[in-house]
């Protein structure tokens, strides 16, 4: 992670947007940043919390014009970042999200849906998934990606598998009506870029979730995307759905990064519906993992899953980042034959797009990342010692 600066982790595009993080100043705290091609900007004094931003009636205009104090360049800030190298002394950049609750959207592409089916029906065995992967496919086939959910023909499929003895609760949240959308992890609980993300150490296969996260305000806005790695334990799920939330959230088991790109000219929802997410996996032991998730074959609209979330049914008035799901599910086998992929310490995940820069993190057993200390009471002491909460 050390060899990368800024240029290889910012938009095609590079400083254009309006691209907004979170950095930790020594003796004063976490602050909302400006990241701008002549430095990174501390806007604190006129947003105490990337929430506060996101609410704008324009954030990526708000942005624009804040004024601030230059920290850093991004180089300096991506440099001090990693836990093993950093100087406390100097600043080092955090996840771009603070108060808002941290959500994920499960099953909503159709690769993903059947290897869920397949760990559902293996009990966690990763020895058992290939031969379990044949009979599911033969039955479902593996291009659902035209189906409606909750359409008359996704529910005349429904019947179909009922009858065969082929249907799945992964099934039912894939072409049914109803959406998986789960809380991933506490608020401000999330890793940033170039900070280790975490792997139960129990578990034996495990893979990464490369996704798009959009950033959405109280009232159903959506205002800005940011990349994510919706860790993942494939054993854990495996055995029960009901262990979802052990496979889930894990300390630093949810990476989201480099920075929050708002919606403005050059960037829209309709560049998040068209977004390619690429995966790269760099272990120690010189295995490599490529793979890729496009957005334009998601089974679910951001804005029917934002939908599904928010509404007089369930209200976040911090507002929320959604992650939106992914088609990549690795089978790549990395050590026996039929075994499949599951991490090493110290594999290298970067995700990227095009037009939202690369989120780059090393892996490691969760007992072994740097345990998160730092939460909304100590955020709230933090805000009010510096006197942001009686200005906002």
């Amino acid at each position: 992670m050390s060899s990368l600066n800024a240029a290889d982790i910012l938009p095609v595009d590079g400083y254009r947007g309006a691209l907004a993080g979170r950095v930790w100043l020594p003796d004063i705290g976490p602050c909302v940043v400006a990241i701008r091609e002549d430095g990174v900007f501390d806007i604190s004094a006129s947003f105490a919390t990337m929430s506060e931003l996101a609410a704008a009636e324009n954030p990526a205009q708000a942005l624009k014009t804040a004024q601030g104090e230059r920290i850093a360049s991004l180089d300096e800030l991506m440099a001090n970042t990693p836990s093993d190298k950093r100087d406390t002394s100097k600043p080092w950049l955090l996840a771009p999200v603070d108060l808002q609750v941290i959500k994920a959207a499960g099953v909503t592409f159709a690769v993903s849906m059947l290897e869920r089916v397949i760990e559902e029906r293996a009990r966690g065995d990763a020895s058992a998934a290939a031969a379990i992967r044949a009979e599911v496919l033969r039955l479902v086939g593996d291009d659902l990606s035209r189906l409606k959910p909750g359409s008359q023909e996704a529910m005349a499929l429904k019947d179909v598998l009922v009858a065969q003895g082929a249907w799945s609760q992964y099934l039912e949240v894939g072409i049914g009506p109803d959406a998986e959308v789960f809380t991933k992890a506490p608020t401000l609980s999330a890793v940033g870029a170039f900070m280790d993300a975490g792997l139960h150490p129990k578990s034996t296969w495990n893979n990464p979730e490369p996704e798009v996260v959009i950033v959405v305000t109280a009232d159903g806005r959506i205002v800005g995307a940011s990349l994510g790695n919706d860790v993942n334990l494939r054993d854990f799920e495996g055995r029960s759905a009901l262990l979802l939330s052990k496979a889930k959230d894990n300390n630093a088991s949810c990476a989201l990064g480099p920075f929050i790109r708002f919606f403005d000219e050059s960037f829209s929802l309709d560049d998040v519906r068209s977004t390619n997410v690429t995966l790269t996996v760099e272990g120690e032991d010189g295995f490599k993992l490529e793979g890729s998730s496009s957005i334009t074959k998601i089974s679910r609209d951001p804005e029917d899953l934002v939908a599904q979330t928010l509404g007089p049914h369930h209200q976040y008035p911090d507002g929320f980042a959604l992650f939106l799901g992914t088609m990549f599910a690795p089978t790549q086998d990395r050590n026996e034959p039929g075994m499949g992929f599951t991490h090493k310490t110290g594999d290298i995940v970067t995700i990227a797009a095009p037009k939202l820069g690369k989120l780059v993190n090393r892996m490691k057993p969760s007992s072994e990342c740097e345990p998160w200390t730092f939460g909304l009471t100590a955020f709230m002491r933090n805000l009010a010692g510096r006197g942001l909460l009686r200005t906002h």
